[in-house]
């Protein structure tokens, strides 16, 4: 059995960014508005008026100060309040593929190797703009990569930490040499943006990273995978039902009501202690103390969720160096947080340094890889 290493990451970040301030003032005038339109039923007593944001309110609600877009003018139209991504031609590379093609070129780069040295491709994300053909394979294209195979994946937010552990499967199995994983997340296509409660939560942004055999890496910066543990448990309280059956129900694609929502309150008291415990059992089952931990690099969906989460393993308030945060600036993007977060903050720790990558999302689902510097 082959031993595997993370030997490069990568990120593209969309180059339009939406401040608080700019979603606010773009949300609170739809609200005025819709209040005007609506003004007899509000007076009759029949319909509650909508209620204004404030980028106060978000910054104390979540931690977030702006976010990364695809497409910002949709987006801050209070006539659309949807970003505007064009249907492209069947001939040319679709968005998420493009996302996917520019992180995943950074990712190779930094772990030293060719995109020909590919051999397994898997594209993790939330949502993948069509069923088929495959996202990945279309990357795999895109990048020449021959004689390999590709596939797409979706656990939701813990679609990394998942493709990651199909990545090390692969690896250790033989089956691949060096894989390919990339997380092209359009957030801002499946948020509702009419909603005070979650117009701020997401953002998008595209991560990638390389597994490889750790004897064949030609990385100067790898981190061996010590292990992964995966869990998963039925919930609605976060939902998506936007797909390819809406054509069938009566609903237009994209209806609101099929959209991301969540039960925000529910999944902040039922994930926060089942993610604990999950990085808990992992380190004991690994037999990793949890003062060896360095670095948590946390799924970056709440800076409260994040704190409590971190809190509950140490016993004590994490530090921001030893959980890093970067949803402050990039939001929440889905699977691609806790990569943006390895990324950014990896690289002032030396060799030997053990660090916990966790995400969790929908599922519920939570995915924690255990890594240690070479």
């Amino acid at each position: 059995m082959h031993r595997a290493v993370l030997s490069g990451t990568g990120v593209f970040t969309p180059p339009h960014r939406i401040s608080n301030d700019e979603l606010v003032a773009s949300f609170n005038e739809y609200v005025r508005r819709e209040n005007v339109r609506n003004a007899d039923a509000i007076a009759a007593g029949s319909m509650q008026p909508l209620s204004p944001s404030s980028g106060e309110f978000i910054e104390k609600a979540s931690g977030i100060r702006s976010r990364y877009v695809m497409d910002r003018a949709g987006v801050l139209d209070p006539d659309r309040m949807a970003p505007s991504l064009p249907e492209r031609p069947e001939d040319a590379l679709s968005i998420q593929a493009e996302m996917s093609v520019a992180a995943a070129r950074d990712a190779i780069a930094r772990a030293g190797c060719e995109a020909t040295d590919i051999d397994l491709v898997i594209v993790a994300c939330s949502n993948t703009q069509r069923p088929y053909p495959a996202i990945a394979i279309e990357v795999q294209h895109a990048l020449g990569i021959r004689d390999a195979y590709a596939y797409d994946m979706n656990v939701a937010c813990s679609s990394a930490t998942f493709g990651i552990q199909n990545a090390v499967d692969a690896v250790r199995s033989g089956s691949a040499k060096r894989v390919l994983m990339v997380n092209p997340e359009i957030c801002s296509g499946h948020l509702d943006f009419r909603d005070r409660d979650c117009h701020f939560i997401f953002g998008d942004v595209c991560t990638a990273v390389v597994i490889e055999r750790e004897d064949l890496t030609k990385s100067t910066d790898t981190w061996e995978i010590v292990s992964s543990r995966l869990r998963t448990a039925f919930s609605n309280n976060i939902r998506n039902d936007s797909g390819f059956l809406d054509r069938w129900d009566g609903s237009a694609p994209g209806a609101r009501h099929k959209l991301f929502h969540q039960e925000g309150r529910k999944v902040f008291k039922e994930v926060c202690p089942l993610v604990a415990a999950q990085i808990l059992e992992h380190l004991d089952e690994s037999r990793v103390a949890v003062g060896d931990i360095r670095r948590f690099w946390l799924h970056q969906a709440n800076l409260q969720m994040n704190a409590l989460i971190a809190r509950r393993v140490l016993g004590r308030d994490p530090s921001r160096e030893e959980a890093p945060v970067v949803l402050d600036e990039y939001a929440n993007t889905s699977s691609a947080g806790s990569i943006i977060a390895f990324h950014q903050h990896h690289a002032d720790l030396e060799a030997g340094a053990t660090g916990v990558l966790c995400s969790f999302g929908a599922g519920y689902s939570i995915g924690c890889v255990i890594l240690r510097r070479r």
